[in-house]
């Protein structure tokens, strides 16, 4: 490692420590602002969602749910995890691409002379777009997957979309609040310029998001069928 990139990461770990030790007295007020953000962009997601779910033709191919079309159990909690860890790293890239843009790539680039600083200068530029198509992606495949799945359990169980949005939310809210953490905390520390501290806002909301994610599973596999086995008149 040369002096440029061992000060860039020594500069990091400082800058994340700090953070961590400011935050650790005022950790309540630093979450919420996240959570709140999180929870608009998760309310978002399902009213695109039920949006979605009225544009697509529902799947006449029989559903295969655990606990509704056949006994629920513990194995059938890997294939949410896997799904929502593999969006909960993309999201926490997206966090970690824009520290690299907005607090590492200004320090290297500061370090270097002629082309090799306006390459570093140039990497943050596309860590920032990253980040955005990175956000735009996440929420549109998201959309379309959960929309194309609700059109199908709804028209399967003769239910509305309505109520099938309605059923989903007592594991879809703590869900996608935690999986949207990163992206908030990203969103806030961008507007307010505060980019050294969203490395540190990863680990954070890494580790808030792992139980909550295993506990929304939980109840995804277990509570979830009973309450759709109650709305609907045909399950």
């Amino acid at each position: 490692m040369n002096a440029a990139n061992s000060h860039v990461f020594s500069h990091g770990r400082r800058d994340t420590c700090l953070t961590l030790e400011d935050w650790n007295g005022k950790s309540w007020r630093v979450l919420r602002g996240w959570l709140a953000l999180s929870l608009a962009i998760a309310l978002t997601l399902l009213l695109a969602v039920w949006f979605v779910a009225g544009l697509l033709t529902p799947d006449i191919t029989p559903i295969h749910l655990p606990g509704l079309t056949e006994p629920a159990d513990p194995g059938d909690l890997l294939p949410i995890l896997w799904r929502n860890s593999l969006v909960l790293a993309l999201h926490a890239t997206a966090c970690v691409a824009g520290f690299i843009a907005g607090a590492s790539m200004p320090i290297a680039a500061a370090q270097r002379t002629g082309i090799s600083r306006w390459i570093h200068v140039k990497a943050g530029e596309l860590a920032i777009l990253f980040v955005c198509a990175v956000t735009l992606f996440s929420l549109s495949t998201q959309a379309l997957y959960l929309g194309f799945q609700g059109s199908t359990i709804a028209f399967q169980l003769h239910i509305s979309n309505a109520v099938l949005i309605l059923s989903v939310l007592p594991h879809a809210i703590p869900e996608l609040a935690v999986l949207f953490l990163p992206l908030a905390a990203w969103l806030i520390a961008s507007r307010r310029g505060e980019w050294n501290q969203l490395l540190a806002a990863t680990f954070v909301t890494v580790l808030i998001a792992i139980p909550t994610l295993v506990v929304a599973a939980t109840i995804e596999v277990y509570l979830w069928p009973h309450i759709l086995e109650a709305l609907s008149p045909v399950a």
